[in-house]
C-alpha cells in the first residue's frame, strides 16, 4: 500500500476546530436566517443564510443514514461557513424508501436548489458539496449540473458507485464466511430484512474475533481485508512499516474489531432494498487474479507462508465455490441510479483520507479512471489527507478545499490550488483546526467486475 508523504502533519480534532471558532462564529450562526420546505415527493429541504451573505450557495448532499435534511458536513463546518458568509442548503432525499436514497437524491438536491431560488433568491454562484454517500450524489451533480451549479467539492465520496461497493464487500464477506463461518457462505445476499443482516454481521464479527487468535486465522483475515480494500492504519496507531505485514494485519483487524462488519453488512442490505433485489455476484470471479491486483498481495502471501498455509489452495477453494448470482434487474437499477464518473461537467475537487475504513481511498482510483475515459480529467482534481477514519476532516481542510474550487472558478484553471502544499498552506491560514494534506496516489481498487 502506498505510504503518504506528509506536507505537514498538524492533526487536530473537529472539537478543537469548534473551540477555535470562538464566540464570533456562534453569533453569526445565531443570526442566520433559516428556511425550510417540502418537495413534491415528500423530501424536506432546509437552508441557512447568514446576515452578510457573500452570494455563494453551498448545496450539501449528506451521507448514508436517516433521510433528514442537512446543509453542512458538521456543526463546526456549518458555523465556520456561515461566519464566512456562505449560504447553505440541502435536502433529506425521499424519506419513504431505503436509506440508500440514490433513487431520489440528485432530483431532490436540484429540487432544493429550485426551492431556494424561489423562496430566498438567486445566488451568484452555486457550489455543490457532498460527503460519503453524498459524495456519490455530488459527483452525479457535477456530471449533470451544468447551468445549475458552478463547481463541486467532494468529501470522502463513495465515487466508485454502488455496484463496485457491493461486489468488493461481497468478496470480503464470502472469504470470511468460507473459512470461519461456512454455514453462512451461501446466505450472504437476499436476506430477509435488517434484523437478518444484523444477525449475519454479528456471526461474522464473532468468527473473525476467534480467527484472530491463530496464525492461520490472521492470514485469512488479511486475505479478506485485501478484497475489502481495507486500510491498514487504524485509530490511535502509527502507520505500519511497508514490510511489517503482521502489523498491517493487526491494524486491519482493529477496524474489524471496532464493528466494521456490523455497519457494512446491514448497509449492503439497504442497497439491495433500494434496488429491489441482489446487486452483487461472484460467479466467474478468479480470486487469485483478484488478489494479484491488490496492493496487499505481498502481505497476504507473507502471512500465509508464516502460518504454513497454501495460499493457492485457499484461492482455488474460493474460486470453485463462487456461485452467487445477482438479480439482473436490480443490477441495472443500481447502475442507473448509483454510478458516477461518466463525465464531469463542472470543476470537481475530491478530498479523501488515506485510511478510510468505510469508503476506501482506492475508490478515487476507479473514479479517476472513468473520468479519464469520459475525457474530463481537466475538470477533476483529487487531494488526500493523511489521517485514519471515514470523513475525518478538520474544518480547515474542508474550507481549504472550498477555496481551491473557488480559485478554479475565478481563474478558469486549477493552477496549483489543489496541490497538497497549497491546500496545506490555505488550511493553516484559517486557524480552524490544522490540516494534514499529503502527496498521495491510491492503489487500484479490487473487486471491480
Amino acid at each position: 500500500m502506498p505510504r503518504p508523504r506528509l506536507s505537514t502533519l498538524a492533526a487536530c480534532t473537529t472539537a478543537l476546530a469548534t473551540a477555535l471558532l470562538g464566540s464570533a462564529t456562534g453569533a453569526q450562526a445565531a443570526t442566520a436566517e433559516h428556511h425550510s420546505g417540502t418537495l413534491s415527493d415528500g423530501a424536506t429541504w432546509i437552508a441557512d443564510i447568514p446576515a452578510q451573505w457573500n452570494g455563494t450557495l453551498l448545496l450539501f448532499s449528506h451521507g448514508f443514514g436517516p433521510t433528514a435534511a442537512s446543509d453542512a458536513p458538521s456543526a463546526a463546518a456549518q458555523e465556520a461557513l456561515l461566519d464566512a458568509g456562505y449560504a447553505l442548503a440541502g435536502s433529506s432525499y425521499d424519506p419513504h424508501g431505503s436509506m440508500w436514497a440514490l433513487d431520489s437524491a440528485e432530483r431532490d438536491q436540484f429540487g432544493a436548489l429550485a426551492a431556494f431560488r424561489g423562496q430566498v433568491g438567486t445566488p451568484t454562484r452555486v457550489i455543490s458539496v457532498g460527503q460519503s454517500m453524498g459524495g456519490l450524489i455530488n459527483a452525479q451533480i457535477a456530471r449533470d449540473g451544468a447551468g445549475r451549479v458552478n463547481g463541486s467539492l467532494g468529501l470522502c465520496g463513495l465515487v466508485a458507485g454502488g455496484v463496485d461497493l457491493d461486489n468488493y464487500q461481497l468478496d470480503a464477506e464470502y472469504t470470511l464466511a468460507t473459512f470461519f463461518d461456512p454455514a453462512d457462505a451461501d446466505n450472504l445476499v437476499n436476506l430477509g430484512g435488517q434484523a437478518d443482516a444484523a444477525a449475519l454481521a454479528d456471526r461474522l464479527s464473532k468468527a473473525v474475533e476467534t480467527a484472530q487468535q491463530t496464525p492461520a486465522g490472521r492470514a485469512r483475515i488479511a486475505l479478506a481485508a485485501a478484497y475489502l480494500n481495507l486500510a491498514d492504519w487504524a485509530p490511535g496507531q502509527q502507520p505500519p512499516e511497508r514490510h511489517d505485514f503482521a502489523g498491517q494485519e493487526q491494524q486491519q483487524y482493529a477496524w474489524l474489531a471496532q464493528g466494521l462488519l456490523r455497519f457494512i453488512v446491514p448497509a449492503r442490505w439497504s442497497v439491495e432494498q433500494s434496488a429491489g433485489g441482489n446487486t452483487s455476484w461472484n460467479t466467474g470471479v478468479d480470486y487469485a487474479g483478484l488478489l494479484h491486483k491488490s496492493a496487499h498481495a505481498k502481505q497476504v502471501a507473507a502471512l500465509y507462508r508464516e502460518a504454513g498455509l497454501n495460499l493457492r489452495t485457499d484461492l482455488n477453494r474460493l474460486t470453485r465455490g463462487a456461485d452467487i448470482t445477482a438479480d439482473p434487474a436490480a443490477v441495472a437499477h443500481l447502475k442507473r441510479t448509483s454510478t458516477a464518473g461518466q463525465g464531469v461537467a463542472v470543476p470537481l475537487l475530491d478530498i479523501h483520507t488515506t485510511a478510510d475504513q468505510l469508503v476506501p481511498v482506492e475508490q478515487e482510483s476507479a473514479f479517476a479512471e472513468r473520468v479519464r475515459t469520459a475525457g474530463d480529467s481537466a475538470r477533476l482534481r483529487q487531494a488526500y489527507v493523511a489521517r485514519q477514519g471515514h470523513c475525518n476532516f478538520t474544518t480547515a481542510e474542508v474550507i481549504a478545499g472550498l477555496h481551491a474550487v473557488e480559485h478554479r472558478l475565478a481563474a478558469g484553471h486549477w493552477d496549483d490550488a489543489a496541490t497538497a502544499d497549497e491546500l496545506q498552506h490555505s488550511a493553516a491560514e484559517l486557524n480552524l483546526g490544522g490540516a494534514a494534506f499529503t502527496d498521495y496516489r491510491p492503489s487500484r481498487q479490487t473487486g471491480t467486475r
